[in-house]
């Protein structure tokens, strides 16, 4: 079956089910996931193992910044061992009863997918434990003289943590998980082979100068690859002819204003502003983020590791310092007066 036979047929059993369209875009299984082969090897060992054996997969935490597979991963866990994969957030599990709720409705084998599992709250992940290690969780009824504890017993169930932050886990819950691996952001060739495939699911006319100028400009993120797909195709039909090349994909990211390094406006404004207001650092996240009226958690989990990876920007203990690479990139040089401003 062609690519585009493939594209036609994933996006009208999406429309089918009433599936969102981007969900078809995600691989189903370990040979047609791209990138990430230690992670991948470790949970193909997990998967062949639990299989062989008639067994349950073990517990698994994936963290890595966001969008580079983690929910895909999880997806793919159970369709290789054939289970139901419930997914859920961190935020939404407020209370012992959410919890509870979705454990007794698991059969045996069935998979608990939690991402931004660092957001649970710890009167919650208490609860965890016991559901982790002896498949039991207890329920308090009641409050005062009439509280009681009920012991409700669950089917083994496998828990996929996800986190871009894995120092906020603590260390119990850390620990009961078999398996701790982390996603890393793709290389180019990845990322090429990711756009292609996607493009040819889509069915979006495109040649290789067009895939290689939308994957340059990814910053090595499937998820937001995808997204420049949808909108340069948007772009080709309204102001092309329907084909992605690398003339279009072009005029289509700098409308965006995301330039050929993959660095978008926000990214551009902290090194201009580290640049010009404060000589190139050291200073504080607190002090850039008022600055560029943004969150502060934003920067440090979408802006800053991208920068980091890619040499624009060093974290010390002092603050944040501009690196060579990024006066070059924002067309200023260097302040070679050896004097340095603490923030």
């Amino acid at each position: 079956m062609s690519e585009t036979e493939k594209g036609a047929h994933y996006l009208q059993t999406a429309l089918n089910r009433d599936e969102n369209v981007e969900a078809a875009l995600r691989p189903t299984a370990f040979a047609d996931f791209t990138g990430q082969s230690k992670t991948v090897e470790r949970l193909q060992i997990m998967v062949g193992a639990a299989r062989d054996r008639e067994d349950v997969l073990n517990h698994i935490l994936i963290s890595g910044p966001p969008g580079l597979g983690k929910t895909t991963l999880a997806c793919i866990l159970g369709h290789e061992m054939d289970r139901k994969v419930v997914i859920t957030s961190g935020p939404v599990v407020e209370k012992p009863g959410d919890l509870a709720g979705m454990l007794t409705n698991l059969e045996e084998g069935d998979i608990l997918f939690i991402d931004e599992i660092h957001r649970i709250p710890k009167t919650v992940e208490e609860y965890l434990y016991s559901a982790m290690e002896d498949y039991r969780i207890d329920i308090l009824l009641d409050q005062g003289p009439n509280a009681r504890s009920v012991r409700l017993n669950i089917a083994r169930f496998t828990l996929v943590g996800a986190t871009t932050r894995l120092g906020l886990l603590t260390a119990p819950l850390r620990s009961r998980f078999t398996l701790q691996t982390r996603l890393d952001y793709y290389e180019r060739e990845q990322m090429l082979a990711i756009v292609r495939r996607s493009c040819g699911l889509l069915q979006v006319e495109s040649d290789d100068d067009g895939i290689a100028e939308i994957a340059g400009r990814s910053r090595g993120t499937p998820r937001i690859a995808n997204n420049l797909i949808h909108f340069v195709r948007d772009f080709a039909q309204q102001r092309a002819e329907g084909k992605i090349t690398a003339q279009v994909a072009a005029d289509a990211l700098e409308l965006l204003e995301i330039d050929r390094n993959g660095l978008d406006e926000m990214d551009k404004r902290i090194l201009r502003l580290m640049a010009e207001n404060y000589k190139g650092g050291p200073v504080g996240l607190g002090t850039i983020a008022v600055a560029v009226s943004e969150e502060e958690h934003t920067l440090e989990e979408v802006h800053e590791p991208y920068l980091i990876q890619e040499g624009y920007l060093q974290r010390t203990p002092q603050g944040r310092i501009l690196t060579e690479k990024s006066y070059r990139m924002i067309g200023m040089t260097k302040p070679d007066d050896g004097q340095i401003t603490f923030f």
